[in-house]
């Protein structure tokens, strides 16, 4: 509950479902003594939610419809569709607004849980601030799917993963390889979308659809059964976690025992690249090799990358585990499985390559042959966007102390230093060591001048890149963080007049 300096008291009623036998003993109380009732409408639509709680509202009673000016199509709204739905959430909250500052109780109703998906949310974030507010949770739908068809969501360790049917198909079809039970709302228009994604993470087989549960009228079936083009809003898709059968796509799940037809070959495992992170930067030998193997193993955020489909097994692991994931990996291919480990940029760039290599030196993996598949490193990547100042010859460092003392690197960069080469560094600082840049940057100062040419290149290749040029004396180390990978220029490094960098190939 929050408090405010005006009168009135607002309430978000969670009705639950459908069923009016599932509103709470509080929620029941609160909207027979509210003095104004509100709800949501659709577009031509009855309140669902004034329907479940109708038996409950008093004679005479103030009601409030707030109806909503479009659906999820166009409108004429000079805003577009979203500031025609922020435009209605004004409005509404200004008339419930009324009735608060009159000293009045208003009860909004809900369907489901006012805070799960709910219209509710919109009015609190615009009044809760100042009014008293309270929130009366209620049933989610997807509690009362789970118990229509009698089907256990998920045990135990289980995770269970809610997610709206509008995300992107391939976003969506990922995630659901990632989880163990899955809640899919917002079906509707989105449901073929939502299938293909069920197919493509190979849990179709074991979905439920369920409509309107906790409704008279709730039906349910496999959703390989339904016909996609009488699916309505109300609606949803449960995946239990018993679709496993006790698979985990997360790390070190147990080796299927399985043959392999793929130009992955039998005790074979593929190292791949996938770049700094835009598809189109991807590599179609790497394109290819994902799309015909059966696990791929690796850090979290780049077996994100990784488009689902149907067979395919995933398993992501945290970032200093490197030898771990790769005898794992090595482990499944020993079996005959098709695997391909995943490492940002290119895989022999302080990349999982040398890993699988050093987890390979034990005579058990000596069956298995290694290949190894380049993809754009990010000193390539940054490179390219300033301009060329790799364009002779570079070293590449990584200030990363975790596999090596400082003094190594420090040695190391007064050699780059004293050698005049272009130096790119990788690992410039994280939140654990976020000085480093500064020491290299003082140890680089001792040898080359303060009007070096620097680059600095952030998220390159992704929406939100940036690339800045500075100069030695000028780097603002305090800005930069483990997005960031930095190149030192040489003493014959320069810019051109539009700001790009480039290196001479001769040197006089």
């Amino acid at each position: 509950m929050t408090t405010g300096s005006r009168p009135g008291r607002l309430y978000g009623v969670g009705l639950g479902p459908g069923d009016p036998e599932l509103i709470t003993r509080k929620a029941a109380r609160v909207i027979k003594d509210a003095d104004v009732i509100a709800y949501h409408a659709g577009v031509n639509k009855r309140s669902y939610a004034r329907g479940i709680a109708a038996d409950l509202i008093a004679d005479g009673v103030t009601e409030e419809e707030l109806r909503y000016p479009v659906t999820t199509g166009g409108t004429d709204h000079p805003g577009g569709y979203s500031r025609a739905l922020a435009d209605f959430y004004e409005e509404s909250a200004a008339r419930l607004a009324s009735h608060l500052d009159a000293g009045r109780t208003v009860a909004l109703l809900a369907e489901g849980d006012p805070l799960f998906y709910g219209s509710y949310m919109y009015m609190h974030d615009r009044l809760g601030e100042r009014y008293l507010t309270e929130v009366i949770p209620g049933v989610p739908a997807f509690a009362a799917a789970t118990a229509t068809i009698t089907s256990p969501l998920v045990r135990q360790t289980d995770i269970l993963t809610v997610l709206p049917g509008t995300l992107p198909e391939a976003e969506l079809a990922r995630r659901l390889a990632d989880t163990d039970g899955a809640v899919i709302m917002k079906l509707g228009r989105t449901f073929p979308a939502v299938r293909r994604a069920l197919a493509a993470a190979g849990r179709l087989a074991h979905a439920m659809y369920v409509e309107r549960a906790g409704h008279p009228q709730a039906r349910w079936m496999p959703v390989a059964e339904v016909d996609e083009s009488s699916v309505p809003y109300l609606s949803l898709i449960v995946v239990n976690g018993d679709s496993l059968n006790g698979r985990r796509t997360r790390s070190h799940a147990a080796p299927a025992d399985k043959p392999a037809v793929s130009p992955v070959k039998p005790e074979e495992l593929a190292v791949v690249g996938l770049g700094p992170g835009p598809d189109r930067w991807l590599t179609p030998e790497v394109s290819a090799i994902l799309a015909e193997v059966d696990h791929v193993v690796g850090y979290a955020p780049y077996i994100a990358r990784v488009p689902q489909r149907e067979g395919l097994r995933r398993h992501a692991t945290g970032n200093t585990v490197e030898i771990d994931r790769a005898r794992f990996a090595l482990d499944l291919a020993r079996r005959g499985e098709r695997v391909a480990v995943v490492s940002g940029g290119d895989a022999g760039v302080f990349g999982m390559a040398a890993a699988v290599f050093e987890a390979a030196d034990d005579p058990a993996y000596n069956a298995v042959r290694i290949t190894v598949h380049p993809g754009v490193s990010a000193v390539q990547a940054v490179a390219a966007a300033a301009g060329a100042p790799i364009g002779a010859d570079f070293a590449v460092i990584s200030l990363s102390d975790r596999l090596k003392p400082w003094s190594v690197i420090d040695t190391r960069l007064r050699a780059v230093a004293e050698a005049d080469l272009v130096l790119a560094l990788y690992n410039p600082a994280s939140r654990s060591r976020p000085d480093q840049i500064a020491d290299a940057r003082k140890v680089l100062l001792e040898h080359r001048s303060p009007d070096t040419v620097v680059v600095v290149g952030r998220d390159v290749g992704r929406a939100e890149q940036s690339v800045t040029v500075t100069s030695l004396a000028e780097l603002d180390t305090d800005s930069i963080d483990m997005k960031c990978l930095v190149i030192v220029g040489a003493s014959g490094t320069r810019t051109t007049t539009s700001g790009q960098v480039w290196s001479p190939r001769w040197v006089r």
